[in-house]
């Protein structure tokens, strides 16, 4: 079977000594492992002497992690055996480096993909990378402020009324995608404020399109409108979102965990929770305003168009 290895890594402001210990307690993992995130409900059961545990949900399948040598407060080794939605076990690590500011912690996967999913070699372990940098990203937060901050909603199947939208399409690298779509939705904010005209909705971004092997996305970021626009703006897009059912996953909490709710949407739809449309393309509401609004107070909709 063909092998991979893969590494993702974080600086979090806190000693190696605590950061190693909350990784070593297992009773952690729950809150910030970037699959049982996705289940809440998924069935987690903790080895007495709290050198392993296994999980049994419908959506994330089910295996066990087991403690296989550490050495304190630099190194954990683990096996991770996993039962569905297929067999494979691989060998995990985490490396606790001190830092100016804390602690560098690196995770690691040393694995083999199925052999009937070989073709997938390049695109799962990028998606096993996104997943290691959501982790990391969780454990920054429990480790500096004692949580994270990230609650999903899974209010199913919804009626979206349609609209028509004025938005800029644009592409960019995962890593910069956030940049570059705040910098799109100021340049609509000076045009509506410029125009005078008034948009009659909150602002959204469709995603058309993610490379995860090349690290890059196709979006549209845009706010309803009313109308016609008889003279658009250069360099933007006119166009409507149709009226559909779509699978709604509510996010509250910062956008930079807005990934919890997409991975568990998606996980849904692989699971057949629902049929994802392939004619109108995912899409994140923002329901209150970033500039207003804590971060721990921010909501966003996610909707998967439904067939």
């Amino acid at each position: 079977m063909p092998k991979f290895t893969l590494s993702r890594s974080e600086s979090v402001s806190e000693s190696v000594g605590e950061v190693f210990a909350c990784v070593r307690d297992f009773r952690t993992w729950p809150s910030w492992s970037p699959w049982l995130v996705a289940e809440p409900k998924a069935e987690v059961v903790y080895a007495p002497d709290g050198n392993a545990y296994s999980w049994d949900g419908a959506i994330v399948g089910s295996g066990e992690i087991v403690l296989s040598s550490e050495n304190p407060p630099d190194t954990l080794q683990y096996r991770l055996t996993l039962l569905k939605p297929w067999k494979s076990q691989s060998s995990v690590s985490f490396r606790f480096e001190p830092t100016e500011v804390g602690t560098r912690v690196t995770w690691t996967m040393d694995g083999y993909v199925p052999f009937f999913l070989y073709w997938m070699k390049k695109m799962m372990v990028a998606y096993i990378g996104m997943d290691y940098k959501r982790g990391l990203t969780m454990l920054k937060d429990i480790c500096e402020k004692g949580s994270i901050g990230s609650e999903l909603r899974f209010r199913g199947g919804e009626a979206f009324a349609g609209f028509k939208y004025l938005g800029i399409r644009n592409a960019a690298s995962l890593d910069g995608m956030g940049d570059a779509m705040m910098s799109d939705i100021e340049k609509l904010r000076s045009w509506f404020e410029s125009s005078g005209t008034q948009s009659c909705g909150k602002p959204f971004s469709i995603y058309h399109k993610f490379d995860m092997v090349k690290g890059h996305a196709e979006y549209t970021i845009g706010f309803p409108i009313q109308g016609e626009l008889q003279h658009p703006p250069s360099g933007f897009v006119v166009d409507e979102m149709p009226s559909h059912s779509a699978y709604a996953v509510g996010h509250l909490g910062p956008y930079r965990h807005l990934g919890n709710a997409w991975t568990a949407g998606m996980m849904r739809a692989r699971n057949k929770v629902f049929k994802q449309s392939r004619k109108i393309h995912p899409f994140e509401v923002y329901e209150n305003d970033p500039t207003e609004t804590p971060e721990e107070e921010l909501e966003t909709s996610i909707y998967f168009p439904m067939a």
